[in-house]
Parts: structure tokens; C-alpha cells; sequence
């Protein structure tokens, strides 16, 4: 009598370890002194990622898929626990994001889809099997396109299918000290899509650089949140390597458990690594599961690696082959928005910006929506402006950084961003407030006017007020003066940042520093042009007269008691 695999934990379908397309372009890992090993081999890498739909409801049945935060077990029904007699009813938006997700690929859509049982037994799933999808299924043979190091690369997408989640394991000590294994059922049953890409990553980089890049896809079409750090995208990485030069692929292991991009690019080098030093030192490979110690930076033995005909795939009899018709798919082709490859392109060669900036920019949709909310509100602001506030302060803010931060930042507000830096580069307030500005706007949704007179920010360009703090500042710093007049330029920021403090960074800083130079100026060669009558260059109360003073300004040094 045969026994089940005791955890086929891979709930990928059918494999293709078959050769790189043509149209793939390798990213060959450089030959690295200190790790001899590798030169021998090239790496060669599948990948599979799981991401959870952004639904309201789970797979086949009408529970909430909001379990970040719910109580264990309590959202749950008889479908999602398998109870007896129940039977499943498809969730029309997962199929719809599985199929965008093809045409977003550009992967084939099949005019018949089809549900399997894939069958095993573990605790986190209460059926003992696992609605998917084996040879048919929501899109296939597609492609992805992305940037590395090495340049572009391009890597096949075998299939994109749609399956049901499992359950969550929860490990920790018991009550009499004994280590016990807790079920939450609440994620059981979330709809779940795997995307499954053909052998043709030949670097850790590249592995990385993919599952970053099919984020931000899902991302852009509204797929799925892909919060790693949630479980909402789980990536496994399929390593064997080969001696270059050669077909044949060598002993593939799979790598789970990165739950982080750097995680991805650490845990699949350390495997190289492993395996070329395996090799070179004549030891066999193991076809095998291993898991990824992030803590350690090693990867570890699981469990043997089962194939799939372990998991004795079968027709889903409780459900009806599906069958997208050409208005559904065109539907759905009609409301994708502008993808992040070409939004890129974009960026770069239409609006101007720099390939850096573009590639931040595209990279988050709230960024996203920003950018083109300001450009909108304001044409006559310089792009490249406002792409510098949006990738460096705001998103500074939308990842938490900051006393007055929110998480996400879904207060910014595209026109109130136009109208910060438009006074910016005005010179209405400094770039040093308007940051505080920006702070303060997204924290609380305040309009950028309001903050600036609430606090006082708006910039000093007014002679009279500058002059004096210039005055003060002067005379504070008798040896700074004095190294500046002897050349030491470096000193002139000194100064021009003194008075920045004195006048609590309201001053225009461009008119300090023109405003202190011309003071200078004037105290190293004599009494200001225009200075009141009765000053000389030997009256002590005119040395350093103000820059730009003149006999009818009643502010200029000299005149003063």
C-alpha cells in the first residue's frame, strides 16, 4: 500500500523545467573571486509566487477575506470548513484579477478553464484536498519584462492559475510547556493566485528584481495589496545549477519562507553558493524543499521534493468548466490602467525625468496618483520638481518616517502639493519648511496656506528684517568674519546658516547670501555706496554698512544709536 507524501507543501501545478525561450536574455552571475565554486555553474531559476486576491469575499463561499486583524476562527461557514454537503460557488472578481492578470502578461486566455482537486493530507486544510487548477488553467504562456543590473531581461510566464488558500498554521509553547500546533481557519479559502514562471532567472538579482516587478504589476491593476509582510505574496524559488556551457539542468531544490525582496536575492545566493560547493567537493544533491533562515542567512532541510503526481489531480466534479467569452475578456482588457513598464517609459521620454526617478515613481501607486494629481493642478511646475518632493518626501512619510507621519499618507493631496512647491520656488517659504509643511498636510489634510500662516513660515525676503539679523550675526562672529575676509570662502555657508537659525529658517536663503556678501564687501573696502551722510570708512558705526543700504534707507547700520 503506497503512502501519501506526509506534506506536499508546494501548491504549484504542473512544472516545465523545459529549455530558455529565445527571447529570454540571461542574467549570468559574475564570476566572484572569493566563491571559485560558482565560475563552474550557472544558476538556473523558476519561480513561484502565491498572491492573495483583493476580494471581499473568499474563494467559494461568502466569508470576509479581512483577517489581518480578526479574532482566529471567526470568519469561517460550514464551505470554508468543509463541512459535509456543502458545495462551492466561484467568486467572479478572483477569476476576473487571475485574467487581467494573464492580459497583463500578455499570456493566452483559454476558451475553457477547468477545476482540479489537488489532494493531500495536512491540519491546514480541513478538506484534505485543494481546489485548483492543474492543465487548464486561467491564462498561460506569457511574459514579463523587466530591468537588472545586466540590463533588460525578459522571462516566460508558464501560468497564471486561481486556487483556494489554506488555513494558517500557529506554532508556539502550550500550557503545560509542550511545544502545540493552533489552526486559524480564517484564512481558509481566500482566493489565491499562483504565478508560475518558466526556468530562465540566472541570478539572485534577477529573481528579485522579477517578483518586485510582478508586484508592482498587481499592484497597478488592482489585483491584490501583495503585502509580504502579511502573507499577501509568498515567493518560492526553484535553484539548480548546471556547468556552463551545457542543456542538461541539474538537481532542483526549492527555497521557501522569504518574506522579504532582500530576503528573495539572500536566501537564493546562499543557495548557489551551497550548491556549487556541493558539486565541487563531489557531494550529491538532494531534490528536496528547504526553508530560508533569515535570522542565520542559511537555508535548512524541510522535506523531501514531491512532483506532481503525488497529489493525484482530478476534475473538481462540484464545479463546471468555465468559459471566459470574448466580451468578458475585452471588458476586462478595457479597464487596465497604464502599466508600471510603461509608465516608466513614459516618465522617461515624455515628461523628462530621470530613469531613477521614474523607476521610484511607477513603483508606488500612491506616488503614482500624486505626481499626476500636481502635474495636473499646476502645468507650469517643473516635473522634475515635483517628482523630487514626491519620491523623497512623500514617500518618507508614506512609509512612516516622522513625528506626524501616517502610514499611507491617503491625505495628500495633489493640488496642495502644486501649491507647496510652487511657493517654494517662488520663494515664499524655504525648501527646509516646506517640508514641515508637507508633514503637517498629510497628517492632518490642512490646506498648504493654512499651515503656513498657522505657523509663521512664510519666507523673509524684505531687506530691512535681514539686514539687521545680518548685522547681529556679523557681530557674533568676529573670527568667522574675519577668515571669510581672508579668503576662507567655505565660511560664507556659515554665516548664511546662522542667520538661517537666527530668523528660525524663514529667511530667503539666496538673498542672505547676497545680502551677506555685499555686507562683507562693504566692510573690507569702505563705507556701502549710498551710505548715510556722515559715515566714513573710519567711523566704527558704519564699518559694514547693510548690503543694498542707501542714504534714504532708515534700517542701514551706521544710523542706528
Amino acid at each position: 500500500m503506497s503512502v501519501p507524501p506526509t506534506r506536499p507543501r508546494s501548491r504549484t501545478s504542473r512544472k516545465r523545467w523545459s529549455a530558455s525561450s529565445a527571447s529570454s536574455r540571461r542574467c549570468d552571475l559574475p564570476v566572484i573571486a572569493e566563491r571559485p565554486a560558482r565560475t563552474r555553474y550557472e544558476p538556473v531559476i523558476g519561480i513561484e509566487i502565491h498572491v492573495q486576491l483583493r476580494t471581499a469575499s473568499k474563494m467559494f463561499c461568502g466569508c470576509s477575506t479581512d483577517s489581518v486583524e480578526a479574532p482566529p476562527n471567526t470568519l469561517t461557514c460550514p464551505v470554508c470548513l468543509a463541512m459535509p454537503g456543502t458545495l462551492p460557488v466561484i467568486n467572479r472578481r478572483a477569476v476576473e484579477h487571475v485574467l487581467a492578470t494573464g492580459l497583463a502578461l500578455e499570456a493566452e486566455i483559454p476558451e475553457v478553464t477547468r477545476w482540479d482537486r489537488k489532494n493531500y493530507f495536512y491540519p491546514d486544510l480541513p478538506k484534505s484536498y485543494q481546489i485548483s487548477q492543474y492543465d487548464l488553467p486561467l491564462s498561460a504562456r506569457g511574459r514579463l519584462t523587466f530591468d537588472t543590473s545586466e540590463g533588460p531581461v525578459i522571462v516566460s510566464i508558464t501560468r497564471a492559475h486561481l486556487e483556494e488558500d489554506t488555513a494558517r498554521l500557529i506554532h508556539q509553547p502550550g500550557a503545560d510547556g509542550q511545544r502545540v500546533s493552533l489552526v486559524d481557519f480564517n484564512r481558509s479559502g481566500v482566493p489565491l493566485m499562483e504565478v508560475v514562471t518558466e526556468p530562465e532567472l540566472h541570478s539572485a538579482e534577477a529573481a528579485r528584481r522579477y517578483a518586485e516587478e510582478l508586484r508592482m504589476l498587481l499592484l497597478a491593476i488592482g489585483a491584490s495589496d501583495a503585502a509580504m509582510e502579511n502573507g499577501q505574496m509568498r515567493v518560492e524559488a526553484n535553484v539548480s545549477l548546471r556547468e556552463r556551457g551545457t542543456e542538461p539542468f541539474g538537481t532542483r531544490v526549492e527555497v521557501k519562507n522569504m518574506n522579504s525582496f532582500r530576503s528573495v536575492e539572500r536566501a537564493i545566493e546562499f543557495e548557489i553558493d551551497r550548491q556549487a560547493q556541493a558539486l565541487d567537493a563531489g557531494e550529491p544533491l538532494s531534490q528536496e524543499t528547504r526553508g530560508w533562515d533569515d535570522a542565520r542567512g542559511v537555508t535548512y532541510t524541510m522535506r523531501s521534493k514531491e512532483d506532481s503526481h503525488d497529489y493525484r489531480y482530478f476534475p473538481e466534479p462540484d464545479l463546471p468548466p468555465l468559459r471566459p467569452d470574448r466580451a468578458w475578456l475585452e471588458r476586462i482588457r478595457a479597464g487596465l490602467p497604464e502599466l508600471p513598464a510603461a509608465r516608466r517609459a513614459r516618465y522617461r521620454d515624455e515628461v523628462g525625468l530621470s530613469a531613477y526617478d521614474a523607476a521610484v515613481l511607477a513603483g508606488d501607486a500612491g506616488a503614482v496618483a500624486l505626481f499626476e494629481s500636481a502635474r495636473n493642478a499646476d502645468p507650469g511646475l517643473s516635473a522634475k520638481r515635483i517628482a523630487n518632493w514626491v519620491t523623497g518626501e512623500y514617500l518618507r512619510l508614506a512609509k512612516g518616517a516622522g513625528p506626524e507621519s501616517t502610514t499611507s499618507a491617503t491625505r495628500a493631496d495633489g493640488v496642495q502639493l502644486a501649491r507647496l512647491v510652487r511657493l517654494v520656488e517662488e520663494g515664499a517659504i524655504s525648501g527646509t519648511n516646506g517640508k514641515q509643511v508637507l508633514e503637517r498636510h498629510v497628517a492632518t489634510g490642512e490646506a498648504v496656506d493654512a499651515i503656513v500662516k498657522e505657523l509663521g513660515l512664510a519666507q523673509i525676503s524684505d531687506e530691512r528684517p535681514l539686514v539687521a539679523a545680518i548685522d547681529d550675526v556679523v557681530a557674533a562672529n568676529p573670527t568667522a568674519v574675519s577668515d571669510l575676509l581672508a579668503g576662507k570662502t567655505q565660511v560664507l555657508g556659515f554665516l548664511t546658516g546662522q542667520v538661517m537659525k537666527a530668523t528660525r529658517g524663514q529667511a530667503n536663503a539666496a538673498k542672505v547670501r547676497e545680502l551677506l556678501e555685499r555686507r562683507l564687501a562693504s566692510g573690507a573696502q569702505g563705507p556701502t555706496e549710498g551710505a548715510p551722510a556722515g559715515s566714513t570708512g573710519d567711523d566704527p558705526g558704519s564699518t559694514g554698512g547693510p548690503l543694498g543700504s542707501t542714504g534714504d534707507d532708515p534700517g542701514s547700520i551706521g544710523s542706528r544709536d
